[in-house]
């Protein structure tokens, strides 16, 4: 066994030119899915709630004004309107020396919207997922996460 002095020169410096390799280690990183032999069961159930639900009814009216007339016309007038209000002509034959066209009255339609507030009993359905795992040791199913 020989002793020999530590060296102590010091590397040589790179002179122009030279090539100094750089090196770096990388890592790769994954994963795998692995069959644990447990089957799983997954159960849905639908529970049920009963709320009370108030939603805004809207339905139409027609109020109806009678007009009195009495006025002779050549030929039946047409239906009309006046803004938001319909007219409807009312006419009729009347025995005479001679037959005349009498405007006897006119209908007037005025429609109107009423909304309403309304109640009514409704059944909501949410629904729960069970998941579980058969334990071969007790032969039964188990929640899963117990």
């Amino acid at each position: 066994m020989s002793t020999q002095p530590p060296r102590t020169s010091a590397a040589p410096s790179p002179t122009p030119g030279t090539t100094i390799p750089v090196t770096e280690e990388q890592v790769e990183i994954g994963r795998r899915t692995v069959d644990s032999g447990r089957p799983v069961r997954v159960r849905k159930h639908v529970d049920e709630e009963q709320v009370r639900a108030e939603v805004a009814v809207a339905r139409e009216a027609v109020d109806v004004e009678r007009v009195p007339i009495g006025r002779v016309v050549d030929a039946p007038p047409s239906v009309r309107r006046e803004g938001d209000v319909t007219v409807v002509p009312v006419i009729e034959e009347r025995l005479v020396t001679r037959k005349e066209l009498v405007l006897v009255e006119e209908i007037r339609l005025t429609r109107r919207r009423e909304v309403a507030q309304a109640q009514e009993d409704l059944t909501l359905r949410r629904e729960r997922v069970v998941v579980e795992r058969f334990d071969p040791d007790t032969g039964q199913w188990l929640p899963e996460g117990s």
